[in-house]
């Protein structure tokens, strides 16, 4: 007779709001329960241009230029493009390249904050909720840099241009924050639930939708009553509470559990009339444009077993890697650091790298943690089937990984729907024989977007 196993990740299929994902242990306690502190400013802040999905922005300062903090030191260069902000008051030592977590080189501007400056934020024209168009909030929302805060760095304001034909009939405000460590959005939903709230209210206005659901899973019941606490009777906000599973928070699964529909292949959330929004970015949207201020920091988790001074800290946009794990100081040599969570994170090969608008967390593991949660030595496929079962978005990641190994690209994408994949690490996770399938897919997904550029440049 076979052992019952009860605590397999691909068990307890009748909790479940949507079908596959995994249940992972959280490792939010040392964390969720600290409030937001802000951070200290480094030596030298290092702005990148580039913070998001389109073009870089582009700069409007010069070197030994004086800026203050708030001011527009960079302006959108087209339509996902969006503004970058002074991050402190200071002088532009100089506008250079950096390194990015992806291994490549980008523009940034360097700023050396004024010690005896009293940091003030300058603002701008504020936007009135009541008395500006939809458009005119588009406008602001694009002008103070505001993207997706959750990690996909997609601009905020570009969701909100409806296409011609199309309409959006709810709002889905992602506060699942479904990765293990992360803590971030969870303090902001405590924390600052007016600014969530407010937030909500533009995006209607913008987009023309009637309502808002915001969504949180259970392990969060502090931040939903927080939440419903601040909405008034009559108001077309609402809380849902989820069941807490991985990756609850993907978009597309996200708008099925809360609203049930099925995101099909090739298709967006507005094919199904809805948008959905990070928390943290619906609070700084409240938070912003009733000032007419540009975003210069942003809430971000600290964690994970090497660090000491755990928490969840408000850091100036440009902050280095190196800095933030000097302050809270570390218990050990680190070995392994992911920018985000460890699941659709990545792990670093620098410590010169800046905070940017789209990072969630900053994880950090020594020797002795780090051996455990790097994998073992890869073996071949057995075609068990987890990673079938596995899959939120029914993929099979299997015959993609085998495909990947042999490099048909295209017969992953036109067969096997590579490109839905959002990269989750379901199957990576579940796989008995250790093999990094979201790292192939991430290899093969950008070959084919290479292919597809230089056959653009070409034609």
């Amino acid at each position: 007779m076979f052992p019952i196993i009860t605590n397999h990740p691909l068990l307890s299929r009748w909790k479940r709001r949507f079908k596959h994902g995994v249940y992972l242990p959280d490792e939010k306690d040392d964390t969720c329960g600290l409030p937001i502190r802000h951070f200290d400013f480094p030596p030298v802040l290092v702005v990148p241009l580039s913070q998001s999905l389109g073009k870089p922005a582009l700069a409007t300062v010069v070197e030994g230029q004086e800026v203050t903090r708030g001011e527009v030191i960079a302006v959108p260069d087209g339509f996902l493009s969006v503004a970058i902000h002074a991050p402190a008051t200071g002088r532009v030592r100089r506008i250079g390249h950096s390194p990015t977590i992806q291994g490549r080189v980008k523009t940034a501007i360097f700023i050396e904050p004024y010690p005896g400056s009293t940091q003030e934020i300058v603002t701008d024209t504020p936007c009135d909720l009541l008395q500006c168009s939809s458009s005119q909030i588009i406008d602001a929302i694009q002008h103070a840099g505001i993207v997706g805060l959750g990690g996909a760095g997609y601009p905020t304001h570009a969701k909100l241009r409806i296409p011609e034909g199309k309409s959006v009939d709810c709002i889905v405000i992602n506060g699942a924050e479904c990765e293990p460590y992360l803590t971030c959005d969870h303090r902001v939903m405590l924390e600052c639930p007016q600014d969530v709230i407010k937030g909500a209210e533009y995006l209607m206005a913008a987009s023309g939708a009637p309502r808002t659901i915001i969504a949180i899973e259970a392990n969060k019941a502090d931040a939903a009553d927080a939440l419903r606490r601040e909405i008034v009777d009559g108001s077309p906000i609402q809380v849902k509470i989820l069941d807490v599973k991985y990756p609850q928070g993907a978009e597309k699964i996200l708008i099925e559990s809360v609203l049930g529909r099925r995101i099909g292949h090739g298709l967006l959330p507005i094919d199904v009339g809805a948008l959905c929004f990070n928390v943290a970015s619906a609070a700084e949207v409240g938070r912003l444009l009733p000032i007419g201020s540009g975003l210069v920091d942003r809430v971000i988790t600290v964690a994970g077993p090497a660090v000491r001074k755990k928490g969840n800290y408000r850091i100036p946009i440009g902050t280095p890697l190196r800095f933030v794990l000097e302050t809270v100081g570390l218990t050990e040599d680190v070995s392994l650091v992911f920018l985000g969570g460890p699941m659709m994170g990545q792990s670093v090969s620098s410590l010169d790298i800046p905070i940017c608008k789209n990072t969630t967390a900053v994880i950090a593991f020594g020797d002795t943690h780090a051996r455990r949660v790097t994998r073992p030595r890869q073996m071949p496929c057995i075609h068990c089937g987890f990673c079938v079962d596995a899959c939120p978005i029914f993929l099979n990641p299997s015959q993609l990984g085998l495909l990947a190994q042999q490099h048909h690209y295209d017969t992953m994408v036109q067969q096997f729907n590579l490109l839905d994949c959002f990269e989750c690490g379901c199957c990576t996770y579940v796989c008995p024989s250790h093999i990094p399938l979201v790292q192939y897919f991430r290899v093969a997904k950008a070959a084919v977007k290479k292919e597809r550029l230089n056959a653009a440049e070409s034609a």
